[in-house]
């Protein structure tokens, strides 16, 4: 596994302190480019599909070659039965499954080839390349009437010597609004690559341009930690950049706004926002500008007492609203578990927004918010984790009232609480059945690492339970060697 575990939290993302310093090894997540966030829909029937990676999966015997899951909505949900499970030995899928190539690392969707049906960018950004150790290798999936075809194409490092771990952060968004999927791909360094829209069926891409936001690069964990693309102001894709800013001699955790406009990406009219690992972006207050809400999920002080920035014990979740001039900075909304009605209380190592997701369960036009809380202790359990929906409104999220909460000894759901669970390990809203409300999926490391997912349905008014259904990796053609974490990264 090159991503480093958490402390104390078993999982496939990682909070570390070391040396003094404060650093984030991230699951990577991707978002939505529209204010009321659109889904992946693979095989063009309306329905929202759920990738996942299972990029520390063993594949004939080989571990983490890793894998690539779809699980295709249907009128009752999501579930094995009709799936798709992918990897470089797949036919058609570029490359072939090797240790320690990390597979599905990171995804981005989006109709690169504009013939209607949503495609997958997948990236494998420790596989080798003739003598370039971890250079990387990205791919796009095609998808079709039948879901993603297993066809793919390569697209190529344009500089491979400059950089290794390519494809390790991948978001697509239409950047320039010229009606045309762009694809924005990072790597160990800070500079990121923007693929532009018109992708043929061979993988070339319409042209290409460079962008350099303010955020360390090289060595260990180098680059990006996540990119988010969405919607802020209404007009072109816009992408959220999480890193490290170079300023201080911590180099703190720091989140950067990059407008897109009719010319691309600009760098030049970069915003510095609220800190966090896992971003999403989408209008919860409907005022046609999508919010930025992020996760930072540590707690206020290293080990040492050195207080940590715009942070709070067990973690916080910022809200910054949109705008027509894009992200308003200066008033954006902490959230935490002490802060109104919000389930739980705040407590060391809780990783309360260890990741989150926008959607709108009940259909009223104002988008809801699940945040997973990955290490939540719950009775005599340790890291069993939870799940929190906050539902929007005209005035934002609703923290005085309405919240729900949801872990495993819950009346309906699936499974029970147990140890190193971290239940909300990954967390998406999604309308899987296609009634035009989002459902809640949410991820685990069920079982010591082997992982599940969970799938609770809207009743058009709330999440509830009666439907749920639990999706075991070995049901989805994953093996069970070693800690695959199946279902710790949705694209979103």
């Amino acid at each position: 596994m090159h991503r480093r575990t958490r402390l104390a939290l078993a999982s496939a993302t990682a909070v570390a302190l070391t040396g003094g310093l404060l650093t984030f090894v991230a699951s990577p997540a991707t978002a939505a480019d529209s204010t009321h966030v659109a889904l992946a829909d693979f095989n063009g029937d309306g329905r929202g599909d759920v990738a996942s990676s299972v990029n520390g999966a063993y594949v004939a015997g080989k571990s983490w070659a890793g894998q690539f899951v779809v699980l295709y909505g249907t009128s009752t949900g999501v579930s094995s039965a009709q799936r798709h499970t992918l990897s470089q030995d797949s036919p058609g899928v570029p490359g072939g499954a090797e240790a320690g190539d990390n597979f599905g690392y990171d995804h981005a969707y989006a109709d690169f080839n504009g013939d209607g049906y949503d495609d997958v960018a997948v990236s494998a950004p420790y596989e080798d390349l003739g003598s370039d150790k971890d250079g990387g290798l990205l791919t796009i999936l095609w998808g079709s009437a039948s879901g993603l075809t297993g066809k793919g194409v390569t697209v190529p490092d344009p500089a491979p010597s400059s950089h290794d771990l390519w494809g390790k952060n991948l978001a697509a968004g239409d950047f320039d609004g010229d009606g045309r999927a762009d694809l924005a791909v990072g790597s160990d360094q800070a500079t990121l690559h923007i693929f532009k829209g018109g992708f043929s069926t061979a993988g070339t891409p319409g042209g290409r341009y460079t962008v350099k936001p303010p955020i360390q690069g090289g060595g260990d964990g180098g680059g990006p930690l996540n990119l988010t693309a969405g919607d802020v102001n209404s007009g072109a894709t816009d992408l959220v950049v999480d890193g490290y800013e170079t300023t201080s001699a911590y180099g703190w955790n720091r989140n950067y706004f990059i407008p897109g406009s009719p010319s691309g990406l600009q760098v030049s009219a970069v915003k510095t926002l609220k800190p966090g690992v896992i971003t999403a972006i989408g209008d919860i207050d409907n005022d046609g500008f999508g919010d930025i809400v992020s996760g930072a999920q540590w707690d206020s002080t290293l080990d040492d007492g050195t207080p940590i920035p715009d942070s709070a014990k067990g973690g916080k979740v910022w809200v910054t609203q949109g705008s027509a001039t894009g992200p308003l900075t200066g008033s954006a909304t902490g959230i935490t578990q002490d802060t109104g009605n919000v389930p739980g209380g705040s407590e060391s190592n809780d990783y309360f927004g260890y990741e989150l997701d926008l959607g709108d369960v009940n259909a009223d036009g104002f988008l809801d918010l699940a945040i997973g809380v990955a290490g939540e202790n719950l009775g005599t359990e340790s890291d069993t984790g939870m799940v929190i929906v906050l539902y929007g409104t005209a005035d934002g999220l609703n923290t005085a009232s309405g919240a729900q909460a949801f872990e495993q000894n819950t009346t309906g759901v699936p499974g029970g609480n147990e140890d190193n669970d971290a239940f909300g390990l990954d967390v998406k809203l999604d309308d899987v059945t296609g009634d035009g409300r989002a459902d809640l999926i949410v991820g685990s490391a069920e079982d010591k690492g082997d992982g599940a997912i969970v799938y609770l349905p809207s009743n058009g008014t709330k999440i509830t339970t009666s439907g749920s259904r639990f999706i075991s990796p070995s049901t989805s053609g994953v093996s069970t060697a070693g800690t695959p974490y199946f279902g710790s990264n949705f694209a979103d």
